[in-house]
């Protein structure tokens, strides 16, 4: 077995949100590799070992031949996941393409849009219930909620998990929730000290939502363990190796001979990564 288990394939930097706390690429839009180049990109992440590929961005949908690279990821005999911010997620993109993609991520800031707001665009609340209401449909495919809890959402954190209870009850997917410390890592300057929330303050958080039963897993991911775990191919190709608040980039991933070779000669911190893929691992969980 490599040295990793998965690999996030930032196919594009466009999203319709800008949300403070990402630290996704920025501004590739006129460096997005091609088509041609893509599939070689997901043949060659195939080649090197990953059990699972992420299609990642921005979001994903927002790039117009990721239906194909959806395709051959699965042919390729991957696990499928893919991370979008929703609002661009509808039920015939699934029909058409939830055949080949094992999970599906979805971001929620908040238990209500008045404070999903903070951080994301008026209307994203509501588009994250709607995607919730039809992935029900799909129950082959698994329905990951991630939340980067920051200054703006903290308190809010246990109405997240309240309505995930409500919802779990009713969905036939395996579903379960990531709670991410807000890292201070961006591609863009931010002013961190108005939206990350201290260490203490973060497993304050999770004792309190730990003391009581859930119907789903919760995952919590703080600031030690969010550092060194990414192995990242950037929309022009290139791959990237975030650690600490810097992004580290070597170049194009299609010219890497030995991947895991060369990670061993980076900051990638491969057993943290490891231990955290089996979190997601189907084949653990089954």
């Amino acid at each position: 077995m490599p040295a990793f288990a998965t690999i996030d394939y930032h196919v594009t930097s466009r999203c319709n949100q800008e949300c403070p706390y990402c630290w996704g690429p920025q501004d590739f839009d006129k460096t997005e590799v091609d088509s041609k180049t893509a599939a070689a990109i997901v043949r060659k992440i195939a080649q090197s070992g990953a059990q699972r590929i992420v299609f990642t961005g921005g979001d994903p949908i927002l790039r117009p031949d990721i239906g194909m690279l959806i395709r051959l990821a699965k042919q390729e005999g991957f696990e499928v996941a893919l991370s979008t911010t929703g609002d661009e997620l509808t039920r015939s993109f699934v029909r058409g393409y939830g055949g080949w993609i094992d999970l599906i991520s979805l971001p929620l800031d908040g238990a209500s849009e008045d404070v999903s707001s903070r951080t994301k665009k008026e209307g994203h609340f509501t588009a994250i219930m709607n995607c919730l209401d039809f992935l029900a449909d799909f129950p082959t495919i698994d329905v990951k909620v991630a939340t980067p809890v920051t200054l703006h959402n903290i308190d809010d954190i246990p109405g997240i998990i309240a309505l995930l209870d409500e919802r779990a009850a009713h969905m036939p997917n395996h579903l379960f929730y990531n709670v991410f410390h807000a890292y201070p890592r961006a591609m863009q300057p931010q002013s961190w000290d108005e939206l990350v929330v201290s260490h203490d303050d973060f497993q304050a958080l999770k004792a309190k939502v730990e003391g009581s039963p859930h119907s789903f897993n919760i995952n919590w991911l703080d600031h030690e363990t969010l550092d060194r775990l990414y192995v990242m191919v950037f929309p022009d190709g290139s791959l990237t190796i975030p650690s600490g608040s810097e992004y580290s980039n070597y170049g194009p991933f299609l010219e890497i001979k030995n991947l895991e070779e060369f990670l061993s000669s980076t900051d990638f911190d491969a057993p943290k990564h490891l231990r955290h893929s089996k979190g997601w691992s189907r084949e653990h969980r089954e």
